[in-house]
Parts: structure tokens; sequence; C-alpha cells
């Protein structure tokens, strides 16, 4: 896969990136390297988690993700083939982005991920209680002292985004090099309205989250009768289920048969073909499954074929 740059920083992501949300909570350890291996092995590189993953789970505290993630650097060997990111903010026993909680977290990470440098280090929520100066201070320390390569930011609005930048562009403090914002066919407006103009202007790597919609943009759910397919996931895909998210979905269908493909490849093409945006993220917990999201990196859309997409999902 060919790389992309992420913002300004010395990083190159290819187009689709792997999410580490499911370690330790929807597959084993044992799956989980299998899945981090096809995923490298396929040409990926940049895995995605978060120390606050995956407290969710009964029975988890934090921290799983990380922990199984770093014991696959170590017994891989593939360290040097991929770039690392993992969040901070959101985790009830390391919360916010004050200087001290962030110095306090970035070396619970880095024990727990095995690696003496977080590759991409991301603020995993707006703290507004804390001066952005500081905030961004202390990063910048974790960077002098070889603990972080660069900083990003995700779910901040717009107004705060552009906060930062320009606190760090004040002060010449380290800005944030990427954002994670969500971003899929059938939630736009949010990223789109105010957000892409933001990050396009200042040269901003955008790492998506939800880029299937929970799984909507797959085609598995299309009726209220298949929402029972998924415990999990039926609540939160019902909501897409209405006119505008079947004639998505028959959009991306037509897509789809035209290349031999699946509405899932074609809903991950659309977004890599979308100009500003570096990679959007994806979860597996089957190989099979995460080779089919990974052909969407060799699917290319032809102009006609995103303006087809794009009106079925205006």
């Amino acid at each position: 896969m060919q790389k992309r740059p992420l913002g300004h920083s010395p990083l190159s992501i290819a187009p689709l990136a792997f999410g580490g949300n499911v370690f330790g909570w929807s597959v084993d350890e044992k799956r989980s390297f299998e899945l981090l291996d096809a995923f490298v092995d396929a040409g990926g590189n940049l895995i995605d988690t978060a120390d606050v993953y995956s407290a969710w789970v009964p029975g988890n505290r934090g921290g799983e993700s990380e922990t199984i993630l770093g014991k696959w650097l170590k017994q891989s060997g593939k360290r040097a083939q991929v770039v690392i990111s993992t969040k901070v903010a959101k985790w009830t026993e390391q919360p916010g982005l004050s200087p001290v909680n962030l110095q306090q977290a970035v070396d619970g990470s880095l024990r727990r991920l095995q690696v003496d440098c977080i590759d991409l280090y991301q603020a995993h929520q707006d703290d507004a209680s804390v001066p952005m100066e500081d905030t961004l201070g202390a990063f910048a320390r974790l960077i002098e002292a070889g603990k972080v390569r660069a900083i990003g930011a995700s779910n901040f609005g717009a107004a705060r985004f552009a906060d930062a930048l320009a606190v760090s562009k004040r002060h010449g403090l380290p800005r944030y090099e990427s954002l994670q914002p969500e971003y899929n066919l059938v939630r736009r407006a949010g990223y789109e309205q105010e957000l892409e103009p933001l990050i396009r202007r200042e040269n901003i790597g955008v790492i998506s989250y939800y880029a299937l919609a929970s799984g909507f943009l797959s085609g598995k759910y299309r009726s209220a009768a298949d929402l029972a397919k998924s415990s999990a996931r039926g609540g939160a895909v019902k909501k897409y289920l209405n006119p505008r998210g079947l004639r998505v979905l028959a959009a991306l269908d037509a897509v789809a048969a035209a290349h031999g493909a699946t509405p899932a490849q074609a809903a991950l093409a659309w977004l890599i073909a979308r100009p500003g945006l570096t990679a959007p993220i994806v979860s597996a917990t089957r190989v099979e499954q995460l080779h089919e999201l990974l052909g969407a990196t060799s699917l290319q859309l032809s102009d006609d074929e995103i303006a087809q997409v794009d009106l079925a999902s205006a």
C-alpha cells in the first residue's frame, strides 16, 4: 500500500488503519495476534488504541488493548513495521489533559506497549479545564524526552482545534498533526461543514473512526428484523434504517457490483478517496473479515461513482 504523510509529522501511514478497541474485548489475545499479523503482512501499518480500551468490559479495568498490543510487538519483532497510536484523557484512572496526568499516563502506556516511544500520542477528548498552552507544553516535553514522536487530537470541535493550532503557533509549541473525528457516509455534516475546511487549510492528517457506521454500511442491516443479528450493534445502527440510509446502501450496492466488490469495500474506498482524509479506521474480529476490508485499498472509484454515492448520502 502506498503510504500517506500524516500532517507535517515524520509519520507516513497506509490508507487504512486498524482499530485496537477489539483487543481484550471481542477478540482474545490469540486472535488479536492473528489479526495484527494479517494486517501488517498485507501492508497496513497504523494501529490505533487507547489507554481506556477496554475498560467497559466486565472484569476489565482499562489498559487491556495496549497490553495485548505490547505482547504482540515483543513476540512478532514487527515494531519497525508499524506506527503505534494511542490516546489519553478518557480513562477514569488517568483522566484529562493536565501536565501531571500526561506524564503519568504516557509512562503507563509505554510500559504496557513495551516500547520506548509512542509514534502518535492523541488527546482522546478535549479538556477545557486545563489551559491549552499547559497541555501542549506538556506534550512538547514528552516529545523532547523521546517518549512521543507526534501528537494528535480526537473528538475536538472545530473551534477548539483551531484554538489549539493558534496556541502552538503563538508559543512555538508542537501542534496536533492529526484529528480523529467520526466520519462516514451516513454521518457527514459534523465533519464536512466545519472540520474539513480547517484540516485541509492547515494540512492536518485525518484518521476517521466509525468508518462503516457500526457495521450499517456493510449492508448487513437492511430491515428491523436484521437488527437482531447483533445484540451489540443492532441498537447502534437502528437510527440509520431510514430512507436516506437505504439510499446509501443502494448506491453502494451498485458501485460494488460494478467492481465485483462488497458494500463495505465501496464505503471505505469512498472515504479513502476523500481529499484530506489520511486513513479511516476499521476493526475486525476475524482474519477473513479483515482481508475483505483491506480490499478497499485497491478499489479505485471513478469520479462518476463517487458522485453517485455523494448524491445518495447528501
